[in-house]
């Protein structure tokens, strides 16, 4: 596969990625049953880290350098529930995003394979 068709380009690189995560938490933040989750936490941050996240999954030239998935979802009181919430959500947005099928199994697929650390069992 040649660098300029990885999932990351497809997806429209960083900037695109980035707009992709904002969206994202629009929704999120708008979900009553997951929004309190953030209540706590630097927004700004959370979108940069995320936006890292997405783009080390698709394959950027990024690395992840976020906490790993069980430290920083510990004590969060997390469920299966929340994490079908979140992970809706990500569909939904990459859905309205034109993001093609391909892709988007290609993510979600990575983002089903971490459930058990970001739910810390």
């Amino acid at each position: 596969m040649s660098s300029g068709n990885t999932l990351y380009h497809r997806l429209g690189g960083e900037e695109q990625i980035s707009s992709i995560v904002d969206e994202f938490y629009q929704r999120v933040l708008s979900d009553e049953s997951v929004a309190h989750f953030f209540d706590d936490v630097d927004m700004a941050a959370q979108r940069a880290h995320q936006t890292q996240f997405l783009s080390a999954v698709a394959g950027g030239p990024v690395e992840y350098d976020g906490e790993e998935m069980r430290e920083a979802h510990a004590g969060l009181g997390l469920e299966s529930k929340h994490f079908r919430a979140i992970a809706t959500h990500l569909d939904a947005t990459l859905r309205e995003f034109d993001v093609s099928d391909g892709a988007r199994d290609e993510i979600m697929s990575e983002v089903a394979a971490l459930e058990d650390d970001v739910l810390v069992r």
